[in-house]
C-alpha cells in the first residue's frame, strides 16, 4: 500500500490531530498489520533526478514486500523547521521505518529520535549516528571519476561544466573527481563551476548552464536535480552527463551516459531487518563494488575504444587496483596535497573541503 501526502496537508493535519509519542517496542507486521514506513524527499518524486531515484527505491520495498508493509513519502521538505515537523508526524502516525533522503535533514532526525526511541531511522549523506539512527551514502564520485574521463576525451574546447548545489564535501568531491580523471586525459582540461545553492531549481539550473556554455563549456556536468541542464545541453547541441536518474527521455542526442543512484537493495536490506528484528545502527558508504550506483548505456557519441576505457576504470574501482584520488594530486595552488603512491583516506574525502588543480568554483 502507497499513501503520497503533500507536505503543506501533511503539517496541517499533524497541527489538527496532534504529535504523539510512539507506543510500544516494534513487533512483527503482517498484512493485517504492516510495517509502516515513511520516505522524506528534499524534491518532487518528478524530478526525474534525486528524489526520483529514492522513489524508486521506496517502489522497490513495495514490489518485495507486498501488504507486509505500508509506505508513505513526503515531498518537497525543505531543509529547515519543516524537515523536523515532518518526520515527527511520520513518527507519531506510527511509521517505524524513517527514511529522510536529504543532508540537510540530518539534525532534526537526530532530534527526533530522541523522543521516538522505538522507531528506526536512516539518514541520507549524513554522518551522525545514534542508537535508533544510521547513515548511509553512496560513493558518487567513483561514478565521477568515469564521467570526468568521457569529459576529457570529448569536450574540444577543454572546458567542462559543472552546475554545484549545496557547498558540503559530497559535492566538493564530485567537482575533485571530474577535475582529476578529465585532466588525466587533457591536463589543460578546467571544470567551470557554477553554484546554485538549491538542490533542485530547474530555471536556475537551466541559466546556469546557459551561463558556462556561453563561456566556451562544451560539456556539461552537474549535481543538481533536474534534467533542466541537460535539456539545456540538448537545445545548445553540446553533450552531458545526466544526474542521479538516467535523463536520456530529456536529452536523447546531449546525453552520453547518466550516473544513476539504486537505492532499492539497501532499502529492502533495511526493511527485512526490521521486520526480523535485527536492525542495528550502521554507517553505510558504498559505490560501484557493492552497486550502489551504475552508469547508464551510453550513447553513440562515445565510440567502443572509449566505452571500453570507462568500463576499465569501473572495473579498477570495483576491484581496488583504482582509486579515483590517488596522487598526485595538487591544490588550485599548485600544492601537492596528495603524493604519488598514496591516496586519500575516507576520513580526508568525508572531510574534503579544498579544489583541485583545474577546477574554477
Amino acid at each position: 500500500m502507497i499513501r503520497r501526502i503533500d507536505r503543506r496537508t501533511f503539517l496541517a493535519g499533524s497541527a489538527a490531530a496532534g504529535l504523539t509519542l510512539a507506543a510500544g517496542p516494534f513487533h512483527k507486521a503482517s498484512a493485517a498489520d504492516p510495517l509502516k514506513i515513511g520516505f522524506v524527499y528534499v524534491g518532487p518524486i518528478g524530478d526525474f533526478g534525486w528524489t526520483h531515484g529514492h522513489d524508486l527505491g521506496r517502489k522497490a520495498v513495495e514490489a518485495k514486500f507486498g501488504d507486509m508493509v505500508k509506505t508513505t513519502y513526503v515531498e518537497n521538505v525543505a531543509e529547515g523547521p519543516d524537515a523536523e515537523r515532518v518526520i515527527r508526524k511520520l513518527a507519531a502516525d506510527g511509521n517505524k521505518l524513517i527514511f529522510t533522503t536529504s543532508f540537510g535533514y540530518m539534525e532534526p532526525t537526530l532530534k527526533v529520535a530522541k523522543t521516538f526511541k522505538n522507531t528506526y531511522f536512516e539518514h541520507a549523506t549524513g554522518f551522525k549516528t545514534a542508537p535508533n539512527v544510521s547513515v548511509y551514502s553512496s560513493r558518487f564520485y567513483e561514478g565521477r571519476a568515469v564521467v570526468g574521463h568521457l569529459a576529457g576525451s570529448l569536450s574540444k574546447t577543454g572546458k567542462i561544466g559543472y552546475i554545484a548545489s549545496v557547498p558540503i564535501p559530497e559535492v566538493v568531491r564530485g567537482i575533485n573527481a571530474t577535475a582529476i580523471a578529465a585532466r588525466k586525459v587533457n591536463p589543460e582540461a578546467e571544470v567551470k563551476v557554477v553554484w546554485i545553492n538549491s538542490w533542485y531549481d530547474p530555471g536556475k539550473e537551466g541559466d546556469a548552464a546557459k551561463a558556462l556554455i556561453d563561456q566556451g563549456v562544451d560539456f556539461m556536468t552537474q549535481h543538481t536535480d533536474s534534467p533542466a541542464p541537460l535539456q539545456i545541453a540538448e537545445q545548445r547541441g553540446i553533450l552531458g552527463v545526466g544526474q542521479a536518474s538516467d535523463m536520456k527521455a530529456f536529452a536523447p542526442t546531449a546525453q552520453v551516459t547518466a550516473i544513476v543512484d539504486e537505492w532499492g537493495p539497501y532499502y529492502i536490506e533495511r526493511a527485512q531487518a526490521v521486520l526480523d528484528g535485527t536492525w542495528a545502527t550502521a554507517n553505510t558508504w558504498h559505490g560501484l563494488k557493492e552497486g550502489f550506483l551504475s552508469l547508464a548505456p551510453y550513447s553513440d557519441a562515445v565510440s567502443e575504444t572509449l566505452a571500453a576505457e570507462c568500463e576499465a576504470i569501473k572495473a579498477g574501482i570495483i576491484d581496488g587496483s583504482l582509486h579515483p584520488f590517488a596522487g598526485p594530486i595538487k591544490d588550485q595552488k599548485g600544492e601537492v596535497k596528495v603524493a604519488e603512491g598514496s591516496a586519500l583516506a575516507d576520513g580526508d574525502l568525508l572531510g574534503m573541503d579544498w579544489y583541485v588543480e583545474g577546477v574554477s568554483a
